[in-house]
């Protein structure tokens, strides 16, 4: 059995927030049990990869299918080709007992090498449907995690690969679940978010929804919302002119810190999101991306909903008038919000990085602990 101690593992993640921030909390956990981690990504891992050392981040060529023509294809299938290569080359050096993907096109060469190479693989899905990389990469890796449970339910041949771990979380993550649900008395503190494709929307409704509150309520707001830079001074203007307590910004770098610090929350259902409402316990109004292939955004805002967790709004439905009436009868129900924050921290799996550790070690034939 390979020594733990002078082991590694490769991770390979697409350079998104949603696909580095778990690999970033696997593994920590992995090197604090004497692991040497490397990460395997796409260029754009320059905006989110800052909790991996310089010198084990290898970029690998990657391309995501846009277009249906036979250039988009031949252009897709080149650069897959030429990660491949790179992948076959990384590993060849860096003979790591497992490659594990995180999802995102970006993963798929790394682990096709990995699998034509032997070395053991698995594979974590953030969503409550497995994407299109990990649907392809799945029938050929060793294991699968996964966030949510029967996600593979559709395709039994999958089901002795899977295992139940949670989403692996950032400590700010962790240290703000310890944080218990807030007492709603006086103030109703708002924390509306969307995203880089959600922003936009959140800054054309939530706004007009709260000025058509009767004025006793919207005085008992307290907003924090992040906007797109474009949509700042409006924004920030129609709060202005309301009279209501608003702090807008592009980027919160302390969004967990925020997350516990609010009463409800108003956002897209991404991967991320999801896993930190309900390992944080807090109660949400949840837009999903309304053109996602997958609908992974609406299937993961049903899980936090079927629980009494969060209520689903379809984008289509998703206006000044509904959103008003859903806030005025949860400021009426105080009782609801903590309900709905008991529910959602419920299904909560704070030890996820844990969880993945551990199988992860198993399937490389590791030892479990260090």
């Amino acid at each position: 059995m390979p020594s733990a101690d002078r082991a590694s593992v490769l991770v390979a993640a697409g350079g998104t927030g949603g696909h580095l921030f778990p690999a970033e909390a696997l593994a920590a956990v992995l090197m604090q049990r004497g692991i040497s981690v490397h990460l395997a990504t796409d260029r754009r891992a320059a905006l989110f990869g800052g909790g991996f050392a310089e010198d084990t981040v290898h970029v690998v060529a990657s391309a995501t299918l846009r277009g249906r023509g036979p250039v988009a294809m031949a252009r897709t299938a080149s650069a897959l080709a030429l990660g491949v290569t790179q992948a076959w080359a990384l590993i060849g050096r860096l003979k790591p007992a497992a490659v594990v993907g995180f999802g995102g096109y970006p993963t798929v060469p790394p682990v096709l090498s990995a699998v034509w190479r032997g070395v053991p693989t698995i594979i974590h899905d953030a969503n409550a449907v497995l994407g299109r990389a990990n649907r392809f990469l799945a029938r050929r890796v060793t294991a699968i995690a996964t966030t949510f449970p029967d996600v593979a339910e559709d395709q039994p041949a999958l089901g002795a690969k899977v295992t139940l771990t949670g989403n692996p979380l950032r400590p700010a993550v962790v240290a703000a679940a310890a944080t218990p649900y807030p007492s709603v008395s006086g103030s109703l503190r708002l924390l509306v978010f969307g995203g880089s494709q959600g922003a936009r929307v959140m800054a054309d409704v939530v706004p007009a929804a709260i000025g058509l509150l009767e004025p006793v309520l919207r005085a008992r707001l307290a907003i924090v919302q992040q906007s797109r830079e474009e949509d700042l001074q409006r924004v920030r203007a129609a709060y202005g002119e309301l009279g209501v307590a608003a702090e807008v910004a592009s980027f919160f770098t302390d969004l967990p810190a925020r997350m516990a610090a609010a009463h409800l929350v108003i956002a897209r259902s991404g991967a991320g999101t999801v896993a930190e409402l309900s390992a944080i316990g807090r109660p949400a109004i949840l837009v999903p991306l309304p053109h996602a292939l997958d609908q992974d955004q609406f299937a993961n805002a049903g899980v936090l909903e079927r629980v009494g967790g969060a209520i689903r709004v379809p984008q289509k439905e998703f206006n000044p008038r509904r959103l008003a009436d859903e806030l005025a009868a949860l400021a009426a129900a105080p009782q609801r919000l903590q309900d709905m924050a008991a529910a959602a921290h419920s299904i909560g799996r704070r030890d996820a990085a844990d969880r993945l550790a551990d199988l992860v070690l198993r399937v490389a034939g590791l030892n479990s602990k260090n």
